[in-house]
């Protein structure tokens, strides 16, 4: 069984989506999975990705922060993120992700402090792709970054930097023998 915040998570999932009267398989469709999957998320049988989560919180037209913490976000002029004190966030095995502007509301993008576990046999395995709307640019902090952009790979190293369409599958590991810290920000777009 997975730990009580996966589970709080669920429930808030499940709960939404049933206010909102949406059905399993458009969730699904949403989330870029299987209706057995996606039930076997909002059950808490499964941990969450940011993808996941990022496309639940865009359908339903709540913020992210409401969905991982159950608390909406009340400031709407600045906040100031102490280094370690963003929420953090461990969505993904081998990224820890904190998000640097969580009880910011009405946010256009999500900036996350992410760190890439160093894990050698993630390496000669193919890199996962994960899909949501919007762009996302990553800026590398230390250690190296290998990005999967669907059918093409590139290797990124402290200071480097790169902006894509996330809407095409994306994904990423660390290599070179270290973890990677990188800054990433997801940018939505508005639905029309």
């Amino acid at each position: 069984m997975f730990n009580e915040q996966v589970l709080q998570i669920a429930e808030r999932i499940r709960g939404l989506r049933l206010i909102l009267d949406i059905p399993v398989s458009e969730m699904a469709e949403v989330c870029s999975t299987t209706e057995e999957d996606y039930v076997a998320h909002e059950n808490g049988e499964k941990d969450f990705s940011f993808t996941f989560l990022y496309n639940c919180a865009k359908h339903f037209g709540v913020d992210i922060t409401e969905i991982i913490t159950g608390d909406k976000p009340k400031l709407s002029f600045y906040s100031v993120v102490r280094k370690g004190e963003g929420l953090p966030i461990k969505r993904r095995k081998g990224f820890d992700y904190q998000h640097l502007a969580a009880m910011i509301q009405d946010r256009i993008s999500e900036p996350f402090l992410v760190t890439a576990k160093y894990d050698k046999d993630a390496e000669e395995r193919d890199i996962d792709l994960s899909v949501h709307e919007g762009q996302e640019f990553d800026f590398i902090l230390s250690g190296s970054l290998k990005v999967r952009l669907e059918d093409h790979i590139v290797v990124l190293h402290a200071g480097d930097s790169i902006f894509y369409d996330s809407g095409h599958g994306h994904g990423m590991i660390a290599v070179g023998g270290s973890d990677c810290e990188f800054l990433a920000v997801v940018m939505g777009k508005d639905k029309k």
